[in-house]
């Protein structure tokens, strides 16, 4: 049984589906993009779960929020940017492709949009929303990870890698096969410290663990419709154990705890929030 627990559920409610859920934890804020007839984002206190505000007419897939400059971000077209304070748009920023997934990365303050169509990633200075550059990545990409050291990893759904660009260039360095191991990944997670990834994949049906430099590690079963990764450094979840292992054993330790579990994404039309 895993340390996990629905603490509270909290009615959504209103029309419309939703893709990405993001939590904001530095303003203790959850945003989730709403489509369908009343596109909008909707705005929750992470905390109690009570409804914080809403930001209308914006059709977007997911958002991202950069703690420095107190902006905020949605993969919409055009891409909105926000005020996180007042929740004012401040601007709306004219992009290529068909955004689909954010993130924010704090090593030089940028947020990208991905695309599955090109270009793949448009990158956005998140202090005044001007476009710093756009990749092709060769693939669509789905979910990415950073290091916070100035690489970025991406899966691309469509080609069974992981892509790797340098933050500094905007330019792909680099890529891992993961042909045979796990293909159509949509997730992507990052253990940090350990310097691993998670690729959650769905055909085969595998989270595959490899180090940063691209060596598979192990894989690892998983549930049908595999739609996201996280990485909790608190816990030894059941999908990173084996990996967790290995890196105790060239170490030279041993892991001093196991708990089974895993964290994910579940993504759809759905009304109940959980925390």
């Amino acid at each position: 049984m895993g340390p996990y627990k629905v603490l509270k559920t909290a009615k959504v409610g209103g029309d419309g589906g939703f893709d990405y859920v993001y939590a904001d934890a530095d303003g203790r804020r959850l945003y989730i993009a709403r489509t369908g007839a009343t596109p909008r984002i909707t705005v929750f206190n992470l905390d109690t779960l009570e409804p914080a505000g809403e930001i209308p007419k914006i059709a977007a897939h997911g958002a991202a929020v950069s703690p420095k400059t107190h902006h905020g971000f949605a993969s919409s077209k055009p891409v909105a940017m926000w005020d996180t304070k007042t929740m004012e748009i401040i601007k709306t920023i004219e992009v290529q492709g068909n955004p689909d997934g954010i993130m924010h990365d704090a090593f030089n303050d940028r947020v990208y949009i991905f695309s599955h169509s090109a270009p793949n990633a448009t990158v956005i200075n998140a202090a005044d929303g001007s476009i710093a550059g756009t990749i092709d990545l060769g693939g669509a990409p789905e979910q990415a990870a950073s290091d916070g050291k100035g690489h970025i990893y991406v899966d691309l759904e469509d080609k069974d890698k992981v892509a790797v660009i340098d933050a500094k260039t905007l330019t792909v360095t680099g890529g891992y096969d993961l042909t045979g191991k796990g293909g159509t990944c949509a997730g992507l997670a990052m253990d940090v410290k350990n310097e691993l990834l998670f690729a959650s994949c769905r055909n085969p049906q595998n989270m595959v663990a490899l180090t940063a430099a691209g060596k598979i590690l192990t894989t690892l079963p998983l549930g049908a419709g595999t739609d996201g990764a996280v990485f909790k450094p608190e816990d030894y979840g059941g999908l990173q154990l084996a990996a967790r292992r290995h890196v105790d054993h060239c170490q030279g330790e041993e892991p001093d705890r196991v708990r089974s579990g895993a964290d994910g994404a579940d993504h759809g039309e759905r009304e109940d929030l959980h925390a």
